[in-house]
């Protein structure tokens, strides 16, 4: 192990809780080292190790006006005698030689091909229980796509890599959640005309189960859930789309005859209000589950990015990131709000037993 300085032991707090770069040419390494620093800064250590290229994070350090020494480790098996206050990074072998002379603000296939391996590496570890769970930074699905990744993004890469080479992929779901909404998302990175395609009941049923399990999970014994309908009104007993007569009720009466506490299909332009939890609201739904990424995603994001979170449901392990995505144009600039990203890594917390 590599240090600027040597602080003595460090607490013990278990397998160290991954957290990986992004795109190099985007916020993501700087809202990183900001979180860790925030982090330690709040509890005096952190169970935070980054996943990345040193020079990157040296750099996004100074972006940021932080002035912390680097613990290079050679391996996560090192994490528990790293240096108390050095920022932990771990850089997986294979990173793209001098990322940090990729032009920040634009789309590389260099930074593409470095935040996929990141990712995959980090998921090796936690597999061979070297970790306890995975927290993102943003990537760019361009600069994926560049660098011949073949996934639209992280949750369909996990999904991939979450189990051997031909068995069957485990069925996930994408969740997004602040302190007042959450919902969960029935499709996820596809066409609106695939995605109304993809709906049947079989799909929706499971996408309840998926959700009861993960909010039980988070201390929701039984969940309150609420599902949107595709169509305006919910169809309007079909007057305005059948999709809710002839797929969605059937799996919530399936789900209710589970011993699920679901309800709908509701009307999507009103039960996010119904759902949300405001100092002068309650709200009547712990979650609403909706059929489309927009649907589900847009009423989230009009509360603010700030404390926003995404989870992966559905993999073997935990998984979590901010509510942004690679904002070029702050990358470099020392702006970038690290909020999001503290939410996510608290999150990734209370999944793993660890809040």
């Amino acid at each position: 192990m590599n240090t600027a300085q040597n602080f003595g032991a460090h607490p013990q707090v278990g397998l160290p809780l991954l957290l990986s770069m992004g795109d190099v040419c985007g916020i993501g390494p700087e809202v990183a080292v900001a979180a860790w620093a925030a982090d330690l800064s709040e509890s005096g250590f952190s169970d935070l190790c980054l996943v990345g290229d040193v020079s990157v994070l040296r750099r996004a350090l100074v972006f940021m006006g932080l002035s912390l020494p680097v613990a290079v480790l050679g391996s996560l098996q090192e994490f528990v005698q790293r240096p108390p206050n050095a920022l932990p990074v771990w850089q997986p072998a294979g990173l793209p030689v001098d990322l940090a002379a990729e032009p920040l603000g634009r789309i590389s296939a260099r930074a593409g091909a470095a935040a996929a391996l990141c990712i995959e590496a980090s998921v090796l570890e936690i597999q061979a229980k070297q970790a306890s769970g995975l927290v993102t930074a943003p990537i760019h699905k361009e600069a994926l796509h560049a660098a011949g990744v073949d996934f639209p993004g992280h949750t369909e890469l996990l999904q991939a890599r979450s189990v051997p080479p031909g068995a069957p992929l485990p069925p996930v779901r994408m969740m997004l959640a602040n302190e007042e909404l959450r919902t969960v998302l029935v499709t996820i990175h596809c066409s609106l005309r695939q995605a109304i395609e993809q709906i049947n009941t079989v799909r929706v049923l499971e996408t309840l189960r998926i959700t009861q399990a993960a909010l039980q999970r988070v201390g929701i014994a039984r969940p309150r859930i609420a599902v949107a309908g595709l169509n305006p009104h919910a169809g309007e007993g079909g007057l305005f789309g059948d999709e809710e007569i002839l797929h969605i009720a059937p799996a919530i009466a399936q789900a209710r005859g589970e011993g699920m506490e679901v309800s709908g299909p509701h009307a999507p332009d009103t039960v996010f209000m119904r759902a949300r939890q405001a100092p002068e609201h309650a709200g009547e739904f712990d979650v609403v589950v909706a059929m489309t990424h927009d649907h589900g995603l847009i009423p989230v994001k009009y509360l603010g990015v700030e404390q926003g979170v995404n989870v992966t449901l559905g993999l073997p392990f935990v998984r979590t990131s901010p509510d942004h995505g690679t904002a070029f144009d702050l990358a470099g600039t020392g702006r970038a709000d690290p909020a999001s990203m503290a939410a996510a890594i608290r999150m990734a917390r209370r999944l793993i037993g660890r809040a």
